[in-house]
């Protein structure tokens, strides 16, 4: 699908950007809910895990073997429907609050969609 692509949440929205999904557990500090179009958070990555990848528990592939796997439950299997129907309309981009999308969860969803 190559009308996915990401952005930093903190990144000014642009026409480019088309559908704004945040794909956070929790919301972003200092974000009006008016600069995104949707919020699927069950696409975010789980908190735990997030912990447990800051304190350097976590190699990056685990963190990236752990993500996907959670991507298997019920809410994300409908979230990410959602999210591939959405992509079908037109470009959609990802937003999450990481400063680098190589070690961010939205660089590994937008892999596995493309």
């Amino acid at each position: 699908m190559a009308r996915i692509r990401t952005k930093r949440i903190y990144e000014p929205g642009e026409p480019g950007d088309g559908t704004r999904i945040l794909l956070m557990r929790l919301w972003p500090r200092g974000i009006k809910k008016s600069h995104v179009d949707g919020w699927l958070k069950e696409l975010g990555a789980e908190l735990p895990l997030i912990k447990a990848w800051k304190a350097g528990k976590l190699s990056w592939p685990e963190f990236g073997r752990r993500y996907l796997a959670g991507l298997k439950k019920p809410a994300a299997q409908a979230q990410l429907r959602d999210l591939k129907a959405r992509a079908r309309k037109g470009r959609v981009t990802l937003l999450c609050a990481c400063p680098d999308e190589a070690r961010c969860h939205r660089g590994l969803l937008k892999r596995l969609l493309s």
